[in-house]
């Protein structure tokens, strides 16, 4: 099988890749989910397109806009790459089975996952009631399942503020957000309209440095840090919770990216690419959260639109030089 552009990812960013390399390019869009849209399809509150579109939309409303522009281009759902090649080839296994696509051009566009506990070394028993706050989301707004009644939030991230006005919408008891850093890591409106209008408490330089608990949560032991991040001693607390959401921080997917042998940033965790999002692979574009994380959507759809625009251009015209960024 051959297509000009091959997007691997169909959330935000290879949706938005996908719209705009479709004008000049013949474009298949691989996504590993059952339906195109990605996290968007599970962030049911407003913020989204305000710079883009110029309007504020729920999340699948935004996905909704670029998936009605999806005509003409060749969708695979429930589709996984398992390797991708410097020619631009690559391995794939879908409903059908394992299969071979060879692309003039690609676009990684596979987005992000999030740091989970082990990733962040918290200590103590393992027991059920410990998320991260995209799967928390999911469980609410997607799967209709409360995780749990008595919540603590670890990091400030745009997630786990949001998540701490749903549960709390949702009839949850949030009894605080902790965040190891001296200063809030998510958008100013999300800490007043998540935190502030309901009255929830932000504690800054504080972390979560023990869990309780068998089979279920039956609380955390949160303490102060110094600057160095180190628990300060004297000033542990025992907090009772049946819960605890993890909202600390987002990693780039770059499995393949690196399996292709583009050049990584060791900052970013992602690719080094140029003007026109092409890496240091000759035709292999990058955009989104896969080139580093992005605090708005529209700043992801903005990156995936040069992507695409460029990947095009790339089939027709070859290799252009540009100034990396």
């Amino acid at each position: 099988m051959k297509t000009d552009v091959a997007v691997i990812g169909g959330g935000p960013a290879g949706l938005a890749a996908a719209m705009e390399a479709a004008k000049h390019a013949e474009v298949t869009l691989i996504e590993r989910g059952e339906e195109l849209g990605g996290i968007l399809q599970q962030c049911i509150h407003p913020g989204f397109g305000n710079f883009v579109l110029g309007k504020m939309l729920t999340g699948p409303e935004y996905a909704e806009h670029f998936i009605e522009k999806m005509g003409g281009v060749n969708i695979m759902l429930n589709t996984t790459v398992l390797e991708l090649r410097e020619d631009k080839s690559m391995l794939l296994s879908g409903p059908d089975g394992i299969f071979e696509l060879k692309a003039n051009a690609v676009i990684l566009a596979m987005g992000c996952r999030e740091r989970t506990r082990t990733q962040i070394f918290i200590p103590g028993t393992r027991p059920a009631g410990i998320y991260t706050a995209g799967t928390a989301q999911r469980l609410i707004n997607i799967d209709g399942i409360m995780p749990g009644r008595k919540a603590v939030i670890l990091g400030s991230g745009d997630v786990g503020l949001i998540m701490a006005r749903r549960l709390t919408l949702e009839g949850a008891e949030v009894e605080g957000v902790y965040e190891i850093m001296p200063k809030p890591g998510g958008l100013t409106r999300n800490i007043v309209q998540c935190l502030h209008d309901f009255d929830i408490p932000l504690h800054l330089s504080h972390t979560v440095i023990d869990v309780i608990g068998k089979k279920r949560v039956e609380g955390v032991v949160v303490a102060r840090v110094d600057e160095n991040f180190r628990a300060i001693k004297g000033t542990e607390r025992f907090v009772p919770c049946d819960t605890l959401i993890l909202a600390v921080g987002l990693i780039p997917e770059n499995e393949l990216t690196r399996m292709v042998g583009a050049e990584m940033d060791e900052i970013t965790h992602g690719p080094i690419v140029d003007e026109g999002m092409e890496t240091s692979v000759d035709g292999v574009f990058a955009c989104g959260n896969v080139v580093h994380v992005h605090d708005l959507v529209d700043d992801v759809t903005l990156s995936a639109i040069t992507a695409g625009r460029e990947a095009a251009k790339y089939v027709k015209n070859g290799k252009v030089k540009r100034k990396k960024i």
